[in-house]
């Protein structure tokens, strides 16, 4: 060091730089940043506020903020308000529209969800009771998850805000009854293990658009279903009432069902009326029942079945109708007490009069001796590996 001034070792100051004036500390600076923030008022682009996760939302219309610059002089504040990020209930999960508050042992619909949320999940939780104003906010939910909560009771005007609903779960709780004013938008109802013992007339008001319905293990009975309680279906394909106390198949069931299922019930006879019209069905099951009768002209109510199970009743022969039949193609008959087959209880006696062979015939667990079965009694039968035969074994 000499003369107040640092000489670092293999530099040289040129003479032009040692005679320079110097100029008082910070001048330079100032002169600087004034270019800069000029330069930045003439070429910036306008400002917009950036929300959570506003990358992965691009391909939707603009932000609806006004895309006007904001301009500060120096040592000037940013006065405007800060933008709050979105709100999410306590504990949950708020992602792209989809509100999470599952397994959290709620005992109530909690508040601040998301006003745009189009799926909410509430299963697993406590919640005893859904109020009128829970879901007053979200007009634009399209899926609504109640599973496996301990709800007795719902507000007659709780889902009447839920314009758009699709679907609604509410599934393996303590309902008595099916909820009154359910959204006309609805296309899928699953409201199985509950204790809902009737179904009346209203329950499905106006549910024009409902594909798929979920009855099963309910205490329901056969009187507990009124009439005319299908009416309003128009567009249902799949219904399903297992595991209840039906005794009969309940009367006017849609037309338009392609599946359609009575397992695990009281039923004894299958009456031909019941299943009237319904030319769409390719599904029919009626397994783990108390059926003896399968009424002649069953069959032919159903002109396009390709599935009948029977299995796990009490039948004593193989029903009529199925060598007439031209498209079923899967018979599920085994765990009855059938005695005997016949060589036309299946076939027809020309191959020309059934367009579908068969892809499936159970007969095992029956008091049939299966060796003095004849083997053309399966003419009509795909492969020989379609044919399920065994001994039968009493109970």
């Amino acid at each position: 060091m000499k003369g107040g001034r640092v000489a670092h070792a293999g530099t040289h100051t040129p003479r032009s730089e040692q005679h320079r004036p110097i100029q008082p500390p910070g001048s330079s600076m100032k002169s600087a940043c004034l270019f800069l923030l000029l330069a930045s008022a003439c070429w910036a682009l306008p400002f917009q506020q950036s929300g959570f996760l506003d990358f992965m939302m691009e391909d939707e219309a603009g932000s609806g903020l006004p895309e006007v610059p904001i301009l500060r002089g120096p040592g000037e504040r940013d006065l405007t308000p800060a933008v709050e990020g979105p709100v999410c209930p306590f504990r949950c999960q708020c992602h792209l529209r989809v509100t999470q508050c599952s397994d959290l042992g709620l005992k109530a619909v909690p508040d601040k969800i998301p006003a745009d949320t189009t799926l909410l999940d509430l299963q697993n939780n406590k919640i005893s009771e859904i109020r009128e104003n829970d879901f007053k906010t979200l007009k634009g939910l399209h899926a609504l998850i109640l599973v496996n909560n301990k709800i007795t009771t719902i507000h007659p005007k709780a889902f009447m805000p839920l314009g758009k609903l699709q679907r609604l779960y509410l599934s393996k709780n303590l309902l008595k009854e099916v909820p009154a004013n359910i959204p006309k938008s609805l296309q899928e109802l699953r409201i199985h293990e509950n204790e809902i013992v009737k179904l009346k007339k209203a329950s499905f008001e106006g549910m024009s658009h409902v594909i798929v319905m979920e009855l099963g293990s309910n205490p329901l009975k056969s009187s507990g279903i009124e009439a005319g309680a299908f009416g309003d279906l128009k567009r249902v394909s799949y219904i399903r009432i297992a595991d209840t106390n039906l005794t009969e198949i309940p009367k006017g069931l849609p037309s338009s069902l392609s599946e359609l299922h009575f397992d695990g019930n009281k039923i004894t006879k299958v009456q031909a009326d019941r299943l009237k019209g319904l030319k769409h069905l390719a599904k029919l099951g009626l397994s783990f029942n108390e059926i003896s009768v399968v009424d002649n002209g069953t069959l032919a109510m159903m002109p396009h079945l390709r599935e009948l199970h029977l299995d796990n009743n009490v039948l004593t022969s193989v029903p009529g109708g199925l060598p007439e039949h031209k498209y079923i193609q899967v018979v599920y008959l085994h765990s009855n007490k059938i005695a005997a087959v016949g060589t036309e209880d299946f076939c027809p006696p020309g191959f020309n009069t059934k367009k579908a062979m068969y892809s499936g015939i159970s007969l095992f667990s029956n008091p049939v001796p299966y060796w003095e079965i004849q083997p053309i009694t399966f003419r009509c039968v795909f492969d020989r590996s379609a044919i399920q035969l065994g001994n039968y074994r009493k109970k």
